[in-house]
């Protein structure tokens, strides 16, 4: 460990960046991320077995009198007779295809795909010479990360990463209140370790508090992830943001950065909350967005289920369209969809997950050049709906209306999304009206022509006072946004 520490240390030392706040302020954010618009997040790991209540399977199955903890004891029996190791050897991943998956993603129109390496549970999805806790040693017996980080770059997808090994801190700390597998004594490379007390995980200063032992050795984690794959991007959960973690996290961050530097094409960090000090990277919404548009990049990241983001048994899923109208809304505010999906434990992607990204692709195949690559035009968006800010708001379908119209720009074209006009032949599009330039400056341009993307025939469209109206041959039969395309000039 004492190697690796001065390996991480010679990297910061040569810069560009050095391992402070002021220092990574100066990050700028890539070229390639700057142009991406839709990611894809996959949670797979060992809690993929169980199948049960979600991906915290691993925390909960040792938290007396919870759902997980009653359905473990009766499906594998006790915790000291079965526990959560004991799934290692029946995660086989036998029917792991990265090529099939990859070839999914590039059909959905994914930009980036961020599978998670290491999940709360400690049980790394990469080769590995920290731990031998990993899917190349145990499990399935593969380099799961990097196969399929070949089959990505292969078909010009980025190839990112995601890492939540800080809440292993106290991720597994229930199961030492009674008699589990979850035991002294532990040390530093046990599969659980170090298992500590929970005491209020969104607290700042709680203690106990992670020692120098144990974020040592998530910094060694971390930098060995960069150094064997090159992940363009790295997530973190939100625990990064407690106070014991800062300093090495700006270690990794600087580490990073100086990593992709020397490689050259740059790289991302996600963040939630408040875990880096704003600039320094790119802040991320768990299952949320925000209600107005940002003059900064972000992020939202949400799952096709609501319950859970890896695989259940019985998982609640959203509709493909729910998904399509929120991309929609996230990017004309400069923000970018990371969509999770959660394989079985066999490495099949189930039917519905495989479904909505196959009709997403559908969709963005014909409308998407409004989305990729595109930017912000004068107005984002305009309608009666409005939109909850903040984390853990999306499990529910936004009721938008054919009067909620999002606006991206792309090519010198503007375009004006309907987010719902289904039995509708007609939509007002008031940014677009031909108003007094000195009253309503948004558009008092020429406008050439106006397509409605995979729709035909042409629509027919004037413009007056009050909207640009916009009306088709005929209803629309789709919960799917249309998209107008304004050619002006």
């Amino acid at each position: 460990m004492e190697n690796r520490i001065k390996k991480i240390e010679e990297v910061i030392e040569r810069g560009p960046f050095t391992d402070t706040w002021e220092s990574l302020s100066h990050y700028e954010v890539p070229e390639w991320y700057r142009r991406a618009r839709l990611g894809i997040f996959i949670h797979w790991g060992i809690y993929s077995v169980p199948a049960f209540g979600s991906e915290w399977y691993s925390r909960n199955m040792y938290i007396q009198g919870t759902p997980e903890f009653e359905h473990h004891v009766k499906t594998y029996g006790p915790q000291n007779k079965f526990g959560y190791k004991d799934f290692i050897p029946m995660f086989r991943a036998e029917k792991f295809d990265p090529a099939e998956w990859a070839e999914l993603f590039r059909t959905a129109g994914a930009d980036y795909v961020v599978p998670v390496a290491e999940h709360h549970d400690g049980f790394q999805m990469y080769k590995s010479d920290i731990s031998h806790w990993n899917a190349f040693e145990m499990g399935p017996r593969r380099d799961v990360l990097g196969e399929l980080f070949s089959e990505l770059e292969a078909r010009d997808i980025v190839p990112c990463a995601s890492n939540h090994r800080v809440e292993h801190w106290f991720f597994m700390g229930h199961g030492r209140e009674f008699d589990s597998d979850i035991r002294e004594p532990m040390k530093r490379g046990d599969f659980y370790w170090p298992a500590m007390p929970e005491r209020g995980h969104f607290d700042l200063f709680s203690e106990p508090k992670p020692t120098e032992e144990f974020l040592e050795d998530w910094l060694c984690r971390c930098c060995e992830l960069v150094d064997r794959y090159r992940p363009r991007l790295i997530y973190f959960d939100w625990w990064i943001q407690h106070s014991a973690v800062k300093p090495y996290l700006r270690k990794f961050a600087a580490y990073y950065y100086n990593r992709a530097h020397e490689w050259g094409g740059g790289a991302v960090i996600n963040y939630k909350q408040d875990g880096f000090p704003f600039g320094c990277a790119v802040p991320d919404v768990e299952r949320g967005q925000f209600s107005q548009a940002k003059p900064y990049i972000w992020q939202s990241d949400t799952s096709v289920a609501k319950n859970s983001w890896g695989y259940t048994e019985g998982n609640e899923y959203k509709t493909s369209a729910q998904i399509v109208r929120d991309l929609v809304d996230i990017v004309s505010k400069n923000g970018r969809l990371l969509l999770n999906i959660g394989p079985r434990a066999d490495g099949t992607i189930p039917e519905e997950d495989r479904r909505i990204l196959l009709e997403i692709g559908g969709w963005m195949r014909t409308n998407g050049e409004a989305i990729r690559g595109c930017g912000m035009w004068r107005v984002s968006a305009e309608g009666p709906t409005e939109i909850t800010e903040g984390q853990f708001a999306d499990s529910e379908a936004k009721g938008y209306t054919h009067e909620d119209i999002r606006f991206t720009v792309n090519g010198g074209n503007i375009y004006a999304i309907c987010l719902n006009m289904r039995g509708r032949d007609e939509v007002k599009i008031r940014s677009l009206s031909e108003k007094d330039a000195s009253h309503a400056p948004n558009f008092h341009g020429i406008v050439r022509s106006v397509e409605a993307l995979g729709l035909d025939p042409a629509p027919i469209w004037k413009r007056d006072e009050d909207a640009m109206t916009v009306r088709l041959a005929r209803p629309v039969e789709t919960d799917m946004p249309v998209v107008f395309k304004v050619t002006a000039g």
